[in-house]
C-alpha cells in the first residue's frame, strides 16, 4: 500500500460499530465503542445499517442482515467477527450449533465483510477452548471478550491489514428457532446436556411435551461448592 492509500489510518479514525438487533451482543458493541474512544479514535454505535455513516472503519457485530455493497462503500474497511472455522460454519448461531455438535474448541475469526455472508478474507483466527460445563452466558462472555481482543488487535496494527481468502469446502448454519430447543423427556439430562448448555432461559428455554402439555425448564449453575 502507498502512504496515500493508508492516510486514513491515522488517528483519530472514524469508527462505526454496527448492531442491527437487540441480541446479547449489544453490551459488547457498546464496550468496543467505549474502548475505541478511549484509545484515541472517534467511535459510535449504529443500530441500523441504513444509518452507517461515511468513515474509516465499520465493525458489524452479531448482525442479522448482510450489508449491501453501497453501505460497505461508506468505509475503507468493514469487519466482521464470526465464531466458526470458516469457510465451515457460515451463517447463524455458530457457537450454539458447534456446541450441540459436541465441540468445545471454538474458532473465532476476524474477517472482511463481503456481499455473501461470512465469506470475506480472514484477517485473524484465534480459538476459545471450553471445558464442557459452561452455559450459554459464560460462552457468550468468552466470545465477547475475544471479539474485543481481535478488534483492538486490528486497530493497533501500524497499517490496515488485509485478509487471506477462505479456502476449503463451505457449510452454512441455519437460523435457530424456538422449536429447536425441544428435548426428549424419555432421554436423560446427561444425554441432552448440550441442549441445556445453549438454552437461553428467557428467549428460548429448553422445553418438552408430555401427556398433552408443554413444559419449560430453566438451567442455572450453582456456585462452586454448593
Amino acid at each position: 500500500m502507498t502512504s496515500e492509500a493508508t492516510e486514513w489510518w491515522n488517528k483519530p479514525r472514524k469508527v462505526s460499530v454496527v448492531l442491527d438487533n437487540d441480541s446479547w451482543g449489544l453490551a459488547w458493541a457498546e464496550r468496543l465503542v467505549d474502548r475505541c474512544n478511549r484509545n484515541g479514535d472517534t467511535a459510535g454505535l449504529v443500530r441500523s445499517q441504513q444509518e452507517v455513516p461515511n468513515g474509516d472503519l465499520a465493525f458489524y457485530l452479531n448482525c442479522l442482515n448482510i450489508a449491501r455493497p453501497e453501505i460497505l462503500k461508506r468505509n475503507h474497511r468493514n469487519l466482521v467477527v464470526h465464531a466458526s472455522d470458516l469457510p465451515r460454519g457460515r451463517g447463524f448461531s455458530p457457537l450454539t450449533w458447534m456446541t450441540l455438535e459436541g465441540q468445545n474448541k471454538i474458532p473465532v475469526c476476524l474477517l472482511e465483510a463481503a456481499e455473501e455472508a461470512d465469506a470475506g478474507p480472514i484477517i485473524f483466527k484465534d480459538w476459545i477452548e471450553f471445558e464442557g460445563h459452561e452455559l450459554i452466558n459464560e460462552m457468550r462472555t468468552a466470545i465477547g471478550e475475544k471479539t474485543l481482543e481481535l478488534a483492538e488487535r486490528y486497530l493497533e496494527e501500524p497499517q490496515p491489514l488485509e485478509g487471506s481468502p477462505q479456502s476449503g469446502e463451505s457449510s452454512f448454519y441455519p437460523r435457530r428457532k424456538p422449536g429447536d430447543s425441544e428435548i426428549d423427556p424419555q432421554l436423560s439430562i446427561a444425554e441432552q446436556f448440550e441442549m441445556f448448555r445453549v438454552a437461553d432461559n428467557e428467549n428460548y428455554p429448553v422445553f418438552f411435551k408430555l401427556r398433552g402439555k408443554t413444559y419449560e425448564l430453566a438451567i442455572t449453575k450453582a456456585e462452586d461448592g454448593a
